[in-house]
């Protein structure tokens, strides 16, 4: 495993946030637009070819790059190693992401920045569900999973995770361009993070005290379309004993969603906050789970 480095990268994130260079999920986000202008066909085929030459070519420059750092001395190498991992841990800007809607005097542009829901005519309570909502979400998408990545597979792992997480964002979504194309992007995003989104989901469970919390989990996470995330949002709907999920307008269309949880539906900035309290528990967690495998490796 791959300790120090997980350790070090994520107190860079927990502390700095994110470092000042151009992100690797920029470069990933380029090779995406480049091939689907070029060889964009809505096919299977196209679609995984998409998937594999990026993953290919991530794990090549990845691999180049930890191979070259370790000819430098140790401390050196683990250093460089963990700020460029550091760069895969979304922590503190999902924190800071979320707490800026409900600072902001225009609220729904700044929820819109995090969503792809429609914000316009979202009242004050539709705002902090789906603001609580991608917390939840995030949680595992941006620090559990790159986390356990990292730890397990190192900055390859890590990489290859947010390429995998990237090719979803961009191409995986259910509609006449994607529905071929983006389906082995889409299926690979379940499959990598279907560990990581229970695990986030018990986290939030065991952190709020709270059997409703369990209880959730077992009768709504399944019921997301997704095969992940309903679990960390029924988690967090147990947890503050509210309802989240219900029919959500997307580009003008009303989709219907399961509803997470049967608990109050009339949310307020002050949920928001408790659901963010939940940060401190699990960097907690992670810091000091990490510290002691340091310790006792």
């Amino acid at each position: 495993m791959f300790i120090e480095i997980t350790l070090f990268a994520y107190l860079i994130d927990l502390v700095i946030g994110e470092i000042k260079m151009k992100h690797p999920v920029a470069f990933m986000g380029g090779f995406i637009q480049w091939f689907e202008k070029v060889f964009y066909n809505d096919s299977v085929l196209r679609g995984g070819l998409l998937t594999l030459s990026l993953l290919s070519l991530v794990f090549i420059i990845v691999y180049s790059i930890v191979l070259s750092i370790s000819y430098l001395p140790d401390p050196l190498a683990i250093i460089t190693e963990s700020i460029l991992a550091s760069t895969g841990i979304a922590g503190h800007m999902l924190y800071n992401s979320v707490s800026r809607v409900l600072k902001s005097d225009q609220p729904k542009e700044a929820l819109s920045m995090l969503v792809s829901r429609d914000t316009q005519d979202l009242s004050s309570s539709d705002i902090h569900k789906a603001s609580i909502e991608t917390y939840a979400e995030n949680l595992s998408d941006g620090v559990i999973a790159p986390t356990l990545y990292l730890l397990f597979f190192g900055l390859e792992g890590i990489a290859i995770y947010k390429a995998i997480n990237t090719l979803d964002s961009m191409v995986a979504y259910r509609n006449t361009r994607y529905s071929l194309f983006g389906k082995v992007s889409a299926r690979l995003d379940d499959i990598v993070n279907y560990v990581p989104a229970r695990i986030t989901a018990f986290l939030i469970a065991i952190f709020s005290f709270r059997w409703s919390s369990f209880r959730a989990i077992i009768l709504y996470g399944h019921k997301h379309e997704s095969w992940n995330a309903g679990y960390p949002i029924a988690a967090m709907a147990g947890a503050l004993a509210i309802g989240l999920g219900g029919d959500t307008s997307y580009h003008g269309k009303i989709k219907k969603k399961a509803d997470f949880n049967d608990g109050r539906k009339d949310l307020t900035e002050k949920d928001v906050r408790k659901a963010l309290r939940f940060r401190y528990w699990i960097d907690f967690f992670i810091v000091g789970g990490l510290i002691l495998l340091w310790i006792n490796q």
